[in-house]
């Protein structure tokens, strides 16, 4: 994707999944949407120089990706995805890839947690819902400049 700045479309971003210890290579199709989650370890400090003022430091983090879409039979990242609702322990790591419209690229190994393998009322088309965690530190790649 090109590099740009400015606003966008969230449909701009891309999502790849793939087995662990591989790049991730499938799109996952027909995800409507997506929310992100940063959950950051913040410890906290009162040393006396500081004169009652608290010091803090990010001594961790995790991330979330949590996606919504319909059941596509047949699409190998929705298939792979909904496949491992059945699954246990190393059956559900995964590696993913985020590209951002910016043209910059978050990969990372992951856990998938599938909470809706195909449900929703009788006149809705099959929904595919599910968590993205991250499973040990990401590698940001930065959208080339020029």
């Amino acid at each position: 994707m090109a590099n740009k700045t400015g606003v966008y479309p969230v449909f701009e971003n891309k999502f790849k999944i793939g087995a662990r210890g591989a790049t991730a290579k499938n799109t996952i199709a027909d995800m409507e949407t997506f929310t992100v989650a940063i959950d950051g370890n913040v410890e906290e400090w009162k040393p006396m120089e500081a004169e009652g003022w608290v010091r803090r430091m990010v001594t961790g983090k995790s991330l979330k990706i949590t996606l919504s879409g319909k059941r596509n039979i047949g699409d190998a990242g929705n298939d792979y995805v909904a496949n491992s609702a059945w699954g246990t322990g190393s059956t559900c790591d995964s590696s993913f890839e985020w590209e951002f419209p910016s043209g910059a690229k978050l990969e990372f190994d992951c856990v998938l947690s599938v909470t809706n393998p195909g449900g929703g009322d009788s006149t809705n088309v099959a929904g595919l819902e599910f968590e993205v965690q991250s499973d040990g530190k990401p590698t940001f790649t930065p959208a080339a400049s020029g």
